[in-house]
């Protein structure tokens, strides 16, 4: 029989475990406060690090929030937490030409559902707030600063329509991660009318209840800004920008 070594564990995972253990049982609910780290270092028989090192894993796990002074509360993890801790991982993938087209793909399988999900289960409400989105994203035509905003913000109302927290999140996050892409595309002279009239079809075939023509409209304005995005990428490394 082949030897299996089981691994010591560290005592702050042990810690980690015991704590994460009652907060599942209830035993600390969203907003009650955990023990003092004295307490904590008896209770388990564990020294000052152990104890700490468990609580920064707990805060990166977004069970607790830790305040300096004050012994740490419980919270209720929410998908922006989940996010959150991707986003050093995320920023490192961009830093190469690879990572950044496989967040490109990401962006478009997401969206390209969103648009589709929009156009199959859309209700008069939503209709409404993704018109008055795409209203303002045209007021905004020669206004970068102004366009960009109200581009996010059409794209927003789409993440909102499932209703769906995670869905919304993910907008965010992605949105924060792919700020500088959007910002470069539209360098390029006439994108910001190409990018609305992009937008404009998406709404059309929203409202018409079009799910095949909404996913098509988001596949054609998203394939369309990586390729302005990559032009201007050329350009500015070449010292044309």
């Amino acid at each position: 029989m082949e030897r299996e070594p089981i691994p010591r564990r560290r005592l702050s995972d042990e810690v980690l475990a015991r704590l994460e253990g009652m907060i599942h049982a209830g035993e600390f609910v969203p907003g009650d406060q955990l023990p003092s780290e004295r307490e904590m270092m008896e209770r388990f028989g564990v020294g000052r690090p152990s104890v700490r090192e468990a609580l920064y894993s707990l805060r990166k796990m977004g069970l607790v929030a830790i305040s300096s002074g004050e012994r740490a509360r419980v919270t209720k993890p929410t998908p922006e937490t989940l996010l959150n801790g991707l986003d050093g991982a995320a920023r490192h993938l961009l830093a190469n030409r690879e990572g950044e087209r496989h967040f490109q793909e990401a962006r478009l399988f997401f969206e390209v559902g969103l648009a589709r999900y929009a156009a199959e289960h859309a209700d008069d409400d939503d209709i409404g707030r993704l018109e008055a989105a795409l209203a303002a994203n045209r007021r905004a035509l020669n206004d970068r600063a102004a366009f960009e905003r109200t581009d996010v913000a059409f794209h927003y109302v789409l993440a909102e329509i499932p209703r769906n927290p995670v869905f919304m999140a993910i907008h965010e996050a992605v949105v924060a991660w792919l700020t500088g892409q959007r910002t470069m595309s539209l360098r390029n002279k006439g994108v910001e009318r190409m990018a609305y009239d992009w937008h404009a079809a998406i709404f059309e075939a929203v409202r018409a209840r079009h799910p095949d023509r909404a996913e098509q409209a988001m596949r054609e304005h998203l394939e369309g800004v990586a390729r302005f995005y990559w032009r201007a990428r050329e350009r500015e490394e070449k010292g044309e920008a």
